[in-house]
């Protein structure tokens, strides 16, 4: 893999050559830093257009390493490990079960119920899978309800909503009427996972963010902004990492 070193920085890249594309593209993710090219440009342009961008890629990396040092990450799925729901980090509780799978529920915290029979070897991944099972269930009941309150009223009428684990955006409207919500966003507060929803609604009849769009969102949610300001600002805590003990 390259490497970009800028004085004691490396920055290891993917680079991509397609014949789609018209213009250099740079994207940082917390798994890696891709470069995309056009299949002409040659490995100077390519170096030339790394050399003028350092700075941004530089700062764009250790921003992207903070924020990854701050998403809620978990060791054990043990009692006592919190995990977010909701906008906030709720208590994990573990109890033995003479059951065969993993149960989920939820009183002001999240109980789970683990057969005996489970290996400790396998338990933290059994527990993990049926957590996040339930959470994407929530998610779309949820979204169901927000969509019957907020869609009908206003006809803003999808043709059926995925729920989905997509990596760098919290929904999307297709031209097929489809809406995608990110499933992470049952981490979020319950109002901010309703101005992702409405967001998405009013794509239905707006395609652009114009003035239109936003005023059709103001007038179902009049304080959206508020609500996407914490949605901006809060990237970090819509995540549940898993961390294996050192």
């Amino acid at each position: 893999m390259p490497v970009l070193t800028v004085g004691e920085c490396r920055i290891l890249y993917d680079l991509k050559r397609s014949e789609v594309a018209t213009r250099a593209r740079l994207t940082v993710t917390p798994e890696r830093v891709e470069v995309v090219v056009p299949t002409s440009a040659t490995d100077a342009e390519v170096e030339a257009m790394l050399h003028r961008r350092r700075g941004w890629l530089v700062e764009q990396t250790r921003q992207m390493v903070e924020r990854t040092a701050k998403t809620n990450s978990v060791r054990r799925f043990v009692t006592g490990a919190k995990v977010p729901y909701r906008g906030r980090l709720m208590r994990l509780r573990v109890e033995p079960t003479d059951g065969t799978l993993v149960e989920v529920s939820y009183r002001n915290g999240f109980i789970i119920g683990c057969p005996h029979s489970a290996s400790e070897a396998s338990r933290d991944d059994l527990i993990e899978s049926a957590l996040r099972l339930w959470l994407r269930k929530r998610l779309r009941q949820d979204v169901v309800e927000m969509v019957r309150r907020h869609g009908e009223p206003n006809d803003l009428k999808p043709k059926r909503i995925e729920v989905k684990d997509q990596k760098h955006i919290w929904g999307s409207c297709g031209r097929d009427r489809v809406v995608n919500l990110n499933w992470h966003l049952i981490f979020s507060p319950k109002t901010v996972l309703e101005y992702a929803v409405v967001h998405e609604l009013c794509h239905l009849r707006h395609r652009n963010h114009d003035k239109a769009f936003w005023h059709l969102v103001g007038s179902i949610l009049p304080d959206w902004e508020s609500r996407k300001a914490w949605l901006d600002s809060n990237e970090h805590f819509l995540n549940l990492r898993r961390v294996e003990p050192e």
